[in-house]
């Protein structure tokens, strides 16, 4: 078990997702702007390894307008070397990194320029793992997309596209359940059409359930992982006290957390704190997670 939080670090003064104006784009504001954002993230993880957080979700903003046709610089190149010593670090100390497009992206849209510009945009996401040089435990999530009107013929678009992905972004895709559309069912449902691992979300499963139980949801989504995908992932998070339907919570419940975590014996997973307060939770989670015996220390070189 290892504890992470998504793409931003509030305590070390940098950001991994600088970006700037499409009107101001050129090949020099990119080079500029990607060595400072790889900087950065190594510094994150130096900061996340120091502290035992393992998991780091990647932002997509590493590297701007990627997937846009005005992008022809050539990144990977460019930063090759550094992309390596990331991954180096990261398998070194048997750390793991996930990345989780934006919700524009939706593979199983009637409108094929939005497939074409999402398909775009997932192969820019896995070129950012390979260029890591990381093996398929380095997953990018999403989700099965829209329902326009009929969830049925929705989904079996989904399964249709998804069959004609590059296989550098097959090995990475898992399918996470959300809060309004698609449950838990229909993403396990997905998986028997598509063999995609399940991502499980448990805020998302309180307010959009499909009947199993949190303990029965994780080993069920568990179960659609390989051993070549790793540890199965999941995403975790409570109501944000008094907010609207969907909410996330500032920072971490730790008698909830605590609850989870006692629920879930013995499955294993790497959790994905989902929560608005960053590291800070993470933290918390971590000291929590001490007492617990899946929990994975670094490994000592």
């Amino acid at each position: 078990m290892k504890i992470g939080y998504p793409c931003i670090n509030r305590s070390i003064g940098c950001s991994s997702g600088r970006t700037f104006r499409l009107s101001s784009y050129s090949g020099e504001r990119l080079e500029e702007t990607v060595r400072e954002n790889l900087r950065c993230l190594a510094e994150i993880l130096r900061f996340n390894l120091k502290e035992c957080i393992l998991f780091f979700r990647i932002g997509s903003g590493l590297v701007p307008f990627a997937s846009h046709p005005v992008c022809t610089a050539p990144w990977e190149e460019t930063f090759a070397e550094t992309f390596r010593e990331i991954g180096r670090f990261v398998r070194e100390h048997d750390m793991r990194v996930s990345m989780h497009p934006d919700q524009f992206v939706v593979i199983n849209a009637k409108d094929p320029g939005i497939v074409d510009k999402s398909v775009a945009e997932l192969r820019y996401h896995a070129a950012v793992l390979d260029a890591m040089r990381l093996d398929e435990t380095a997953k990018v999530q999403i989700h099965v997309g829209g329902v326009y009107g009929e969830k049925k013929a929705s989904m079996e678009r989904f399964a249709r596209v998804y069959s004609r992905l590059d296989e550098s972004i097959l090995r990475r895709l898992v399918v996470e359940n959300d809060d309004s559309r698609y449950t838990l069912a229909d993403c396990l449902r997905t998986h028997e059409e598509t063999g995609i691992p399940v991502l499980f979300d448990v805020f998302h499963h309180t307010v959009n359930p499909s009947g199993a139980g949190v303990a029965e949801a994780v080993e069920l989504a568990g179960a659609t992982w390989q051993s070549r995908d790793g540890i199965p992932m999941i995403d975790y998070s409570t109501p944000m006290p008094g907010g609207r339907k969907g909410q996330h919570a500032e920072s971490l419940d730790a008698a909830d957390f605590e609850r989870f975590l006692a629920e879930t014996v013995p499955s294993d997973m790497d959790i994905m704190l989902e929560i608005k307060d960053k590291e800070k939770s993470a933290l918390a989670a971590v000291g929590i997670a001490r007492r617990d015996g899946r929990f994975r220390l670094p490994r000592e070189r």
